[in-house]
């Protein structure tokens, strides 16, 4: 017979008597955790308009209390509020209210509907003034804490949304927007954040929200648990100008911002070039986010030319060597940005790279060759390459790196199943143990009779 994974589970609950059955329940607990979040300050705005009916107004409290359910909810990890709106404004839940899953989820499911019109745009005031304000436990504005609304509606606003989602978007709020059956797509577009194709968002239905769960609690998952070693390769020709060349290191340290710099987790090197390579500093030699930010803020510009093959090569044969500061067995990611189309030949670096096991990203702005991008990103290519006219826009390439980072399908269910097989092979080891001590006791009972 087979011993699937359940029934050994099962077989040494039995054997291993009420202490041991916590232990493994703890441990199968961990490994059925879901995904630990990025500190997040999340704003539920939900239309609860005469046009939703009450059957569907339950189905937006399941899909609510399913994505609350994916987060790592607490006072030092995610907070949840919930504005409900129609023609008036309710806040439901403030950021303060429910500091457990249990008690939010519980909440949720108490939210009645408000059944008369659709202020959308009051809602999205509500929330920038008061329901993300410190008093109703927003946190201080911090690089390290999310902001994030997710707007659920039905219908046409009977007010004007643009001006005000743009005033929460230039406060730092993420706005995702999540249109049903009959709304109007251009107002969606109007309220989310760029890329639109990620922050909107259509079901026919109120029916099949639920299937936008698994979205909303992959973009909230943070993969911080995973050691990577890091090389940003930074195009310093003279096409990128000095004052672009600026919002380039400030970009580098958007996505620095995000890593969980240390010396067991994200290790980060930089490296410019332009007609030569010069490495400004290796893996390693900076393992905290305040040194590593300042060092990348004292680079300077090179100019010159564009040979992104070369710096490639210096990636592939250096960079990531252990000479160089590199770990080995651990993830290594190389983010290459570039404003123009190489002087020299890329297509053998590139692929190096990927065969070596580099997951590469390539980021382009202006003249960049998209091609070019294509050719030096990982596959898919599409969640690999970024390309931007405008260096001013490079934000919101950023916020897509800082998730996408991840080396893992699910960094954090793999490091959950790593704390199972521990918790699991710490049980053996003590069934061994008890299995010794009974079968010395059976071998005494055994002269005993004898």
């Amino acid at each position: 017979m087979t011993l699937t994974p359940p029934l050994l589970l099962a077989l040494m609950l039995g054997l291993m008597g009420a202490q041991a059955t916590v232990d493994l329940r703890t441990a199968a607990a961990m490994a059925a955790g879901l995904c630990k979040t990025r500190p997040t300050d999340l704003v539920f705005i939900v239309d609860s308009s005469r046009s939703v009916r009450p059957s569907e107004f339950e189905q937006v409290k399941v899909f609510l209390a399913k994505v609350i359910e994916g987060l790592d909810v607490g006072p030092n990890a995610t907070r949840v509020g919930v504005v409900n709106y129609a023609s008036r404004v309710k806040n439901e839940l403030s950021l303060k209210t429910h500091r457990t899953k249990a008690a939010l989820v519980k909440a949720v499911t108490k939210v009645e509907p408000l059944s008369t019109g659709t202020m959308t745009g009051l809602a999205i005031q509500f929330a920038l003034n008061v329901a993300f304000s410190e008093n109703e436990g927003a946190r201080a504005k911090s690089p390290d804490i999310s902001k994030v609304a997710i707007i659920v509606t039905d219908g046409r606003p009977q007010d004007n949304v643009k001006e005000v989602a743009q005033r929460a978007r230039d406060a730092g709020i993420e706005i995702f927007a999540i249109g049903v059956g009959r709304v109007d797509m251009s107002t969606l577009k109007q309220m989310a954040s760029e890329p639109l194709d990620e922050h909107v968002d259509y079901v026919e239905s109120y029916s099949v929200i639920e299937k936008l769960t698994k979205k909303f609690q992959e973009a909230f998952c943070a993969c911080s648990n995973t050691a990577t070693d890091v090389v940003f390769l930074i195009d310093g020709s003279k096409s990128v100008r000095p004052e672009n060349f600026e919002l380039v290191k400030k970009w580098i340290n958007q996505i620095v911002d995000k890593l969980d710099v240390s010396d067991s987790k994200a290790h980060v090197g930089l490296v410019q070039y332009s007609s030569l390579v010069r490495q400004e500093f290796p893996l390693g030699r900076h393992n905290n986010k305040k040194d590593l930010k300042e060092a990348v803020k004292k680079m300077a510009y090179m100019e010159r030319g564009t040979m992104t093959g070369q710096a490639l090569r210096y990636l592939t044969d250096k960079s990531f060597s252990v000479g160089h500061g590199a770990r080995p067995g651990v993830s290594k990611v190389g983010i290459v940005f570039t404003d123009g189309r190489s002087q020299d030949y890329i297509g053998e670096a590139a692929k190096k790279a990927k065969e070596m096991g580099f997951k590469m990203y390539a980021v382009g702005v202006g003249n960049a060759v998209e091609d070019e991008l294509k050719e030096i990103a990982s596959e898919p290519t599409r969640e690999h390459y970024f390309y931007t006219a405008d260096f001013k826009a490079m934000t919101q390439i950023a916020k897509k790196l800082q998730i996408n980072i991840c080396q893992e399908d699910d960094p954090c269910e793999c490091d959950s199943l790593v704390k199972f097989q521990k918790k699991i092979e710490e049980a053996l080891q003590a069934l061994t143990k008890k299995l010794e001590s009974m079968s010395k006791r059976i071998a005494l009972l055994e002269n005993k009779i004898v």
